[in-house]
């Protein structure tokens, strides 16, 4: 598996979302680095790390993650998932697998119209992007055509480094399991709790304006993993580390002390 590693002192293991990279994290990665040493790895299929046989499903993703962690004799490191790599983390809690947990906007918590609304609009996210590819540079410098693409994952688009887009989408645009991971979330069995060391700490954080995971869903995250404390980004959308890198970065060291 794909890694990149910066910073030096306790280990902390980063778990970017789907059609992400380890580069998900550039926003948060220097200040994090500041105190942690930072492993931030390509999941199976994202990236520098190529598809096993089942890494269009969520459970083979988890999979991949839990060996990569036995592997590398980082049984009790300190986590932070994104998105999808959020919902990774809390399984991985559920198995008792990791150590301090920061779940940012997890998937898996959807019900009823939420699982076919979440697959139509990012499934329709996909298709958009792979078609427009080559566009993808220009379109992310443009402040009007940043906020038309990024609507749905942001809370202030127009003020995101283009750089950052334009990585995170030609990312999302090239990932080869992201059709059969949209429906493999969407149509699998809701994310199930608890922790299975309760005594670990767990918070889970939710941007109040995210509109792919939707805020009512954090409630059920919570039931699923009630020793955990909710954190919630106020001016935030999907992804806490794009629109409030401070806040983000602050949340997972102290989570994480």
């Amino acid at each position: 598996m794909n890694e990149v590693q910066r910073g030096t002192g306790r280990r902390l293991l980063l778990v970017h979302g789907l059609g992400g990279s380890w580069q998900s994290w550039s926003t948060v990665m220097a200040a994090l680095a500041a105190e942690r040493t930072v492993i931030m790895i390509d999941l199976p299929g994202h990236g520098a790390t190529p598809a096993e046989r089942d890494s269009g499903t969520f459970l083979g993703l988890v999979g991949s993650v839990e060996r990569y962690i036995s592997d590398n004799q980082l049984d009790g490191i300190d986590v932070v998932g994104s998105s999808m790599g959020a919902r990774i983390v809390l399984e991985l809690a559920r198995r008792g697998r990791v150590g301090s947990v920061v779940a940012l906007d997890p998937g898996g918590f959807w019900r009823g119209w939420e699982r076919t609304f979440f697959k139509t609009t990012i499934g329709v996210s996909g298709r958009l992007l792979r078609a427009i590819r080559p566009a993808l540079p220009t379109l992310s410098n443009n402040a009007a055509s940043r906020t038309a693409l990024l609507a749905q994952l942001s809370a202030r688009p127009w003020a995101l480094d283009p750089q950052t887009v334009a990585t995170e989408l030609g990312s999302l645009s090239t990932t080869p399991t992201f059709d059969a991971l949209v429906q493999d979330l969407a149509s699998g069995p809701e994310q199930v709790g608890p922790a299975a060391d309760p005594s670990q700490r767990i918070v889970i954080g939710w941007g109040r304006h995210d509109r792919l995971c939707l805020p009512t869903q954090a409630a059920r995250a919570m039931a699923a993993f009630p020793s955990a404390q909710m954190h919630w980004f106020e001016h935030s959308g999907h992804f806490p580390m794009w629109d409030q890198p401070e806040e983000t970065v602050s949340v997972i060291l102290d989570a994480s002390r």
